[in-house]
């Protein structure tokens, strides 16, 4: 395949997207969120390592995203074992919830080249970036109460 896809086992993956890496070390927490981040939504859940936008927090510092669009259990259905956990959904945020995390560093991603040209004229033109985002790692999900 061309281009920043590739195809693995049939299902096309695109190298761009901006996924989570599993923390080495961390015990699974069954809550997860989902967070707007630089104009993308993003789903975290604890312990993990995710990708966003490039923030302007330094390595070991703390950041909080409070715009939290989705908080919920990270498993549901009969098996679940909490059958009073809900999913809590805003509008267009939820109020009182928050998700803390610890930024890691800056990371490139893939290069994307872009080519344009003219036909029989001679005209070719080539540019390429790479688009840097943060590695955050995510340590907590809050919900608080209204009261």
């Amino acid at each position: 395949m061309r281009g920043h896809a590739r195809r693995r086992e049939g299902v096309l993956y695109f190298l761009f997207r901006l996924g989570a890496e599993r923390a080495p070390g961390r015990r699974r927490i069954h809550v997860f969120a989902v967070i707007q981040a630089g104009g993308r939504q993003v789903k975290v859940v604890p312990g993990t390592v995710v990708r966003v936008d490039r923030l302007t927090a330094e390595p070991g510092q703390e950041v909080q995203f409070e715009r939290v669009l989705l908080v919920g259990p990270d498993s549901v259905g009969p098996d679940s074992g909490d059958a009073s956990a809900e999913v809590v959904a805003g509008r267009p945020f939820v109020a009182n919830a928050r998700v803390v995390g610890t930024v890691q560093g800056e990371v490139k991603g893939p290069k994307i080249r872009v080519f344009r040209m003219k036909r029989r004229k001679g005209f070719r033109r080539t540019q390429g970036h790479r688009t840097i985002s943060t590695r955050v790692a995510i340590r907590e999900i809050s919900l608080t109460s209204d009261e």
